[in-house]
């Protein structure tokens, strides 16, 4: 697909986004873009695309969001492979630069001069990184409890990630706009309780494929806003816990030692003759067995040789 195709198909999902076209028409021109497009420098810098499918990511169509973040992500993976020598290729910083929206060109190379290195995508340790540590202006919708929630989700996205912060932000936006959409539009005790949830969620040590799994897409904000607990357990937690299920149920299934319930022994507490007892060797065998009490009524125990 040459420069003026991809073009038209950028001004065909522009028009198609603005005029509310059905999502398949959307999703049948980014198919098409995402089969025919082979990302390069020059490409991305003419054609701009970048900037129009990043701003699909967050798209209300988990369909389109998904699919956008997919062909972005792969964009990048492809200009990437042609790094030289450990320096960063004029391709990817073009990928990087189209998707996050700014166009400006590379300086131009002088003479023999060595690569600039590769650029680090953050300075901050990742378990350390959170919407202050990223410098992430997270005020954007309007509403201080709202923007107060986005931050937690940015938090929870962002500890132990690599990713650039820019779109690890694009989509916690995505996702506090879910579950804003799924409280009925209201900020409410189940929104708050929601939100407080996924985070817990997102920051679980012992579950970092969730995160992965929602940065990439492979869990829509949609359906992630809607998981229960158990559905965001890791494979490993959620057989730990069914093999505990299943060895409880064994217990229980196993035969408790009867109790015999007699009038002849009477309560040293509340004087009643309801008490039940077992008997067991717990000495040598030529010893008396020793007789374990309990007292039906007051729950007092006791035992004796």
């Amino acid at each position: 697909m040459d420069a003026k195709a991809v073009e038209l198909h950028g001004k065909a999902i522009t028009k198609a986004i603005s005029e509310k076209e059905p999502s398949a028409s959307v999703l049948k021109l980014l198919n098409e873009l995402n089969s025919g497009l082979k990302p390069t420098e020059d490409l991305l810098r003419s054609t701009r695309i970048g900037v129009t499918i990043n701003k699909l990511r967050t798209h209300n169509d988990p369909n389109i969001a998904k699919l956008a973040n997919q062909m972005v992500s792969k964009w990048k993976e492809e200009v990437n492979k042609n790094k030289k020598g450990g320096a960063r290729p004029k391709a990817a910083a073009a990928a990087t630069s189209s998707a996050n929206g700014n166009s400006s060109p590379a300086p131009p190379a002088s003479g023999t001069a060595s690569p600039a290195p590769t650029k680090k995508k953050h300075t901050v340790p990742a378990d350390k990184r959170n919407k202050k540590t990223d410098n992430i202006k997270y005020q954007v919708t309007g509403d201080d409890q709202r923007d107060a929630c986005l931050g937690l989700i940015y938090d929870g996205l962002a500890f132990m990630s690599e990713e650039l912060p820019e779109d690890i932000f694009s989509v916690a936006k995505a996702v506090e706009a879910a579950a804003y959409a799924n409280a009925g539009s209201n900020i409410n005790d189940g929104y708050k309780s929601k939100i407080r949830s996924l985070f817990q969620n997102l920051k679980n040590k012992s579950n970092p494929a969730l995160r992965k799994r929602v940065y990439s897409g492979d869990i829509t904000p949609k359906r992630f806003v809607t998981m229960t607990h158990d559905e965001m357990k890791s494979d490993e937690r959620r057989a730990a816990d069914e093999k505990l299920e299943k060895e409880n149920m064994n217990n229980a299934m196993v035969a408790q030692v009867e109790k015999s319930i007699s009038k002849e022994f009477q309560c040293g507490k509340c004087r009643q003759r309801q008490v039940s007892y077992t008997q067991a060797q717990t000495r040598s065998a030529d010893e008396p067995m020793t007789t374990f009490c309990e007292c039906m009524n007051c729950g007092n125990r006791w035992k004796f040789s």
